[in-house]
């Protein structure tokens, strides 16, 4: 069972989710919240697995929230669900750790479905904002948001390793680079476990932003030969 916490500061939005998430099956949802400081003592109560959670609220916003959230519980899944796909949002709740950012203009089903694969370890990014995100990991690269990863973990990482990087890097899910490279999803799933092992990265948002900071989405990357 997933448990899932629904952050909104619109009534009408948090009681029509929880009333259609709490009739699916797998999906429990423990509480509604309107604003960050709600949904910091909701986790503190009773921990989520997944948080819905909108950018604007009051008192404390979205992004604020996500920060603290991912800082305290690093496993608890934050899905951004907004009407705004402004760049400073997107930059910022990737950068501090949520798992996916969705426009509510989405079907409860592809809700659904990004429930479940968030939980899942995937990544969750509305096709309208995906080529946004890819260009704001670009604009990263040259920002004071450096990750900074060691040579000698760098040079442990082997071929296939490298192109489930490049994969991530263009803004790929786990079923586009295991389609694209002719594996399955739990052999990805699998590789970037090992990356972020090895490469001491907290997510694959990091992992991203590190592939386009070192140029990893090229083809002649350093150490990219290696079995």
């Amino acid at each position: 069972m997933i448990k899932v916490l629904i952050a909104d500061d619109q009534e009408l939005i948090r009681h029509s989710l929880q009333i259609v998430l709490g009739n699916q099956e797998g999906i429990e949802v423990t509480g509604t919240a309107e604003n960050g400081v709600q949904v910091i003592r909701a986790v503190r109560a009773n921990k989520p697995d997944v948080i819905l959670m909108d950018i604007r609220m009051p008192e404390m916003d979205g992004v604020q929230c996500t920060k603290i959230i991912k800082e305290n519980y690093s496993d608890i899944k934050i899905i951004i669900l907004t009407t705004f796909d402004d760049d400073e949002y997107v930059f910022s709740a990737l950068r501090d750790g949520a798992s996916g950012y969705l426009l509510k203009g989405i079907s409860m089903s592809e809700l659904v479905d990004a429930i479940h694969k968030v939980h899942s370890g995937s990544a969750m990014i509305n096709p309208d904002i995906a080529t946004k995100v890819v260009q704001l990991f670009s604009q990263i690269a040259k920002s004071n948001f450096a990750v900074q990863v060691k040579k000698e973990a760098v040079d442990s990482i082997v071929n296939n390793e490298w192109k489930v990087i490049k994969g991530i890097g263009r803004g790929l899910s786990n079923k586009e680079i295991a389609a694209e490279l002719s594996l399955s999803e739990g052999t990805v799933r699998n590789y970037i476990s090992s990356i972020l092992n090895k490469l001491n990265l907290r997510d694959r948002t990091q992992l991203a932003i590190w592939a386009v900071q070192t140029g990893a989405l090229n083809a002649g990357v350093s150490g990219e030969a290696q079995e």
